[in-house]
């Protein structure tokens, strides 16, 4: 196990990592999530000795290991820009972590063979790294990473830079080949769609504080402040100010009143919010919540639609299904169902609702 304890970092004076607490646990998959600069890197740096917190003290297997060198220390870590070693083929690269602890050679193949079939690196292994594509040699780097069998493993937006199909396929695979891995795992990303596929515990960061832990799929399905919402949702989240009185809520605008459950009586002001896939053209029960908009711009992906509009004064977006064309300054109806709404007190704090 893996424990941060009251950790802190500072350079130059300024705050990279914020009091932050932590139990990592062998064999489990922890994802850490937030935007660039949110202290992602940072806090990896710490747990691998890279770097010493100015307070706090971190602990594996429930020993220190503020004192232990680097070199010391069972770790492999693989960041989003790719290191290997240039004068040595794919194969060599792969096999080196083997090689300096004195693993016997048919074990060494018999794991490069392994994790090189895993990463689809098999047809490069005679290859130098300068034959080899950024993505390539990104696989190579997390194959390295991976055949050491760390008790550590820090994964630093791995698969960034990797083409689409390839990223998706690895995404899928990564929770089995973690299951078996016993190691402390640790996986930092920007893309909450990414954290939803591992799975696992998310740690969400903002500004090198860990706002909200637990297990990925209920910090997702009931996030219990506002920055955690917004860190799961892409496209981003929609908000807006409301106001309630006894259960009836209003938009700042003239708009009809609306409730969020029979059972829902609060009064107030609030946030309102709503993920994009929730937002619908067609009303799809009696008590949904009418969203009348005006069209900006209309994005088309694949099957899906993205239609930002304006709404009460707010940008917003909604994701829909299929091929959706809509005219600039076009007037559109928008409706969510209450149970897709989540309310937020002035604290930023998640209201539990009736309705969901």
């Amino acid at each position: 196990m893996l424990e941060l304890q009251q950790v802190s970092h500072k350079i130059a004076g300024e705050t990279y990592i914020d009091n932050i607490s932590l139990k990592l646990e062998r064999g489990a998959l922890t994802v850490l999530l937030g935007p660039t600069l949110a202290g992602k890197t940072s806090l990896m740096r710490l747990m691998a000795g890279l770097d010493k917190p100015d307070s706090g003290d971190i602990l594996f297997d429930h020993k220190s290991v503020l004192g232990v060198p680097v070199q010391k220390r069972n770790i492999a870590m693989v960041y989003q820009q790719f290191i290997n070693y240039p004068t040595l083929t794919v194969y060599d690269n792969i096999a080196s972590p083997l090689v300096v602890v004195g693993v016997k050679r048919e074990e060494i193949g018999r794991r490069v063979a392994e994790i090189a079939t895993l990463l689809q690196l098999t047809p490069l292994l005679q290859r130098k790294p300068a034959a080899l594509s950024g993505g390539q040699q990104q696989r190579v780097a997390l194959a390295r990473a991976l055949i050491k069998r760390a008790d550590l493993v820090l994964l630093d937006e791995p698969l960034a830079n990797l083409d689409y199909k390839l990223r998706e396929e690895l995404r899928a695979e990564l929770p089995r080949l973690f299951a078996h891995m016993g190691a402390v795992l640790v996986y930092a990303t920007t893309e909450p769609t990414e954290a939803l596929i591992l799975g696992g515990n998310t740690v969400c960061m903002h500004a090198g504080r860990a706002v909200e832990v637990g297990p990925t799929m209920d910090l997702y399905r009931r996030p219990a402040g506002l920055l955690a919402a917004r860190l799961f949702s892409d496209p981003p989240l929609n908000t807006v100010a409301v106001t309630g009185s006894a259960g009836n809520f209003s938009f700042h605008q003239a708009l009809p009143a609306f409730r969020l459950g029979h059972n829902v009586s609060l009064s107030g002001d609030f946030t309102f919010s709503v993920r994009p896939h929730n937002l619908q053209t067609e009303k799809p029960a009696s008590n949904a919540i009418a969203l009348p908009a005006t069209v900006a711009v209309t994005e088309l992906s694949g099957s899906e639609s993205y239609v930002h509009f304006d709404f009460c004064g707010q940008a917003w977006v909604a994701l829909l299904h299929g091929i959706r064309e809509f005219a600039r300054d076009e007037q559109v109806q928008f409706w969510v169902q209450p149970e897709h709404v989540m309310l937020f007190d002035a604290n930023q704090q998640r209201i539990a609702l009736a309705a969901n």
